[in-house]
């Protein structure tokens, strides 16, 4: 039997990698995207045939019913630095009240294990506290549900790499720790998962190697041919703390094949 699948943040780092491992299984594959895409458009380089593209924004939760009606399966991809637990509730409450849609999540490991109390908490690691909460609010549907942690992106690393390096000295949390893992490795497990039976919390995802935030940046600059200084920052707070005990770490989860050199390497990071 055919699955129909609701994918959101299909266009985004992940979401993009997802589409076409979705779309190879057979399923037909519905994209929500905030904003109006071509008819026909290719989905993450896969072919156009068997998406359909439909609007909406979930942060207000315009469009969402239209979007997950009949739904067998909802990757949640969908994120940015703000308010994504939000974005989780209006989707959740969407399905929820269409059907009995399989949901699946991607949160971030160390969701559980980073208290954001202060408000410097919640100013630097406000994305964690709501990853965290919308992992509470699937938990909490009803609805079947599988939710996968994994460590940040390369993608997203070399995003933070790019905008230390516009500065003359780069800022470097001291006692922070890095798992990175190449997108397209979480995007596969996703895949698989989504296409499974719910399994609820799931094994974690953590990248082959831990780099001294430091030395992550210091790696960064070898590989673009620059020379700046990078300078240790302590930063205050219960979260900063958690971060430094290695919250934000998975050694036993270490599944990830690509390495930060081998993605810089691979990739054009100017």
């Amino acid at each position: 039997m055919t699955s129909a699948i609701l994918l959101t943040g299909g266009t985004g780092t992940l979401g993009r990698l997802v589409a076409p491992r979705l779309l190879a299984s057979g399923a037909t594959l519905r994209i929500l995207s905030r904003q109006p895409q071509p008819a026909g458009a290719a989905a993450g380089g896969a072919p156009g045939e068997g998406v359909e593209y439909v609007t909406g924004d979930l942060t207000t939760g315009e469009g969402a019913a239209a979007a997950v009606a009949g739904a067998d399966v909802i990757v949640h991809c969908a994120g940015t630095s703000k308010g994504d637990d939000v974005k989780t509730r209006h989707l959740v409450d969407a399905a929820a009240a269409a059907g009995n849609a399989h949901l699946v999540y991607i949160s971030v490991v160390g969701a559980d294990r980073t208290p954001v109390v202060s408000g410097l908490d919640r100013a630097m690691f406000g994305y964690v506290a709501a990853k965290r909460a919308s992992e509470e609010i699937v938990a909490g549907s009803g609805l079947p549900w599988t939710t996968l942690r994994a460590t940040q992106f390369h993608e997203l690393t070399l995003t933070t790499a790019r905008a230390l390096a516009r500065m003359p000295v780069l800022p470097a949390p001291s006692g922070f720790r890095i798992q990175p893992i190449a997108a397209v490795e979480v995007a596969g497990r996703l895949a698989e998962l989504a296409l499974a039976e719910p399994a609820g919390l799931v094994a974690e995802m953590g990248g082959p190697r831990t780099y001294d935030m430091k030395d992550l940046l210091r790696g960064y600059l070898k590989a673009t041919g620059r020379r700046r200084p990078v300078m240790p920052m302590r930063i205050p707070g219960k979260a900063a703390a958690a971060f430094r005990a290695g919250a934000n770490l998975t050694p036993g989860h270490a599944v990830g094949q690509q390495t930060w050199e081998e993605f810089l390497a691979a990739t054009a990071v100017g």
